[in-house]
């Protein structure tokens, strides 16, 4: 997969405010994300559908999130992980090491949020199921994020794989947003084989806790929030 040209493009605004699932105390609970997208380029180059749900729902535990050790995989732009960020995580964003452009990109994305890589985020090219010493080393994690992961149905075993190894031993959680594209596809398989197990986050009674409602960032699409976790 070619990460394209790089294009001119638009800037995108995500806004998130309203009071967090601990408390209902509304004062200052305000973060604005700007994200320069290429709609014309790449897969990683715009903010793909199910991103924004996952960075709603860390933005609902953002009080939570100080201080922890979080990495994005296939993060394209960023979304989640840099939200995540600017709210007190620790956080590495990945994408393919076949597309350095796209990293670049996402280094633009993050600069782009007074976010500085190398020192208030670290950037990192992988390779899905190749178990090298930057995967290794990536150990250890207190929380895996990824959107839309689940597009290639050959690549699936090459995430869960990669995920299964780096929540081996550990009570670390994997916390994956994706769109419903076949009632066909299945991980449940491969979960069982990597010694895995998922459950779907109750999306509406989050959205009732959090006062934010979630359907209006995922409009009529059929988005879900899965939870795994090491068996």
């Amino acid at each position: 997969m070619s990460d394209g040209p790089i294009v001119s493009g638009q800037l995108k605004k995500f806004v998130f405010r309203g009071k967090s699932l601990n408390n209902g105390d509304t004062r200052g609970d305000y973060l604005e994300v700007v994200i320069p997208e290429l709609l014309s380029a790449g897969y990683s180059f715009y903010t793909w559908p199910s991103a924004p749900l996952l960075a709603w729902y860390l933005w609902s535990q953002r009080k939570n999130l100080r201080g922890l050790r979080i990495l994005e995989l296939g993060c394209g732009t960023g979304l989640p992980g840099i939200l995540a960020a600017k709210c007190g995580a620790h956080v590495t964003l990945t994408d393919s090491v076949a597309l350095p452009r796209s990293l670049q990109h996402l280094s633009g994305c993050c600069e782009a949020n007074g976010l500085i890589p190398g020192r208030d985020v670290q950037i990192l090219g992988l390779a899905w199921g190749l178990f090298l010493s930057d995967v290794h080393n990536l150990r250890p994690v207190d929380l895996i994020l990824a959107s839309d992961c689940f597009y290639e149905p050959s690549q699936f075993e090459e995430v869960l794989s990669t995920v299964a190894y780096l929540l081996d031993g550990t009570d670390s959680r994997f916390l994956c947003a994706y769109q419903e594209r076949s009632t066909d596809w299945s991980i449940e398989a491969l979960l069982q084989k990597w010694g895995l197990k998922g459950a779907l986050l109750d999306l509406d009674s989050l959205s009732e806790s959090s006062g934010i409602d979630y359907r209006a960032l995922v409009g009529d699409r059929s988005l879900h929030l899965l939870e795994i976790v090491a068996v």
